[in-house]
């Protein structure tokens, strides 16, 4: 439960931004932002959330997974936007905009998970190794 939870935060804070930035700025159209969002929460919170931030070593998880999801969400926002519509060089700088502004979001909700989704659940291999697991 605590994962729809989270994805349903992530889904939020991520149609917020592309709303704004996208849609309000970019004049993307509203169906092509709502899709771009929902594409955008399930791969990032796969690929960066539950895959790269559960495994990573405690102390470098966040950093690991803010980075990636600025990197997934460029990819992403700027397939959509040229799948979805005529896109241009203009909409590369909202999707790189839009990357930023999402990632800084990512840096608290990856605290969020810590607190919540992950606390004491995923233990990095190399966190055992090193005997970080034992301290926390």
């Amino acid at each position: 439960m605590e994962h729809l939870k989270a994805l349903g935060i992530k889904f939020v804070m991520i149609a917020a931004v592309l709303l704004i930035i996208l849609t309000l700025l970019f004049d993307v159209p509203f169906m092509d932002t709502i899709w771009t969002s929902l594409v955008l929460t399930i791969f990032a919170y796969v690929l960066g959330d539950f895959i790269l931030f559960r495994l990573a070593p405690k102390r470098l998880r966040n950093i690991m997974a803010t980075i990636a999801d600025l990197i997934i969400g460029f990819l992403v926002i700027w397939y959509m936007l040229i799948a979805l519509t005529d896109a241009n060089e203009n909409l590369a700088v909202g999707a790189i905009i839009s990357a930023i502004v999402i990632a800084l979001g990512e840096w608290f909700f990856h605290k969020y998970l810590d607190r919540t989704v992950f606390v004491g659940k995923y233990i990095s291999k190399l966190d055992e190794v090193s005997g970080v697991a034992k301290k926390h």
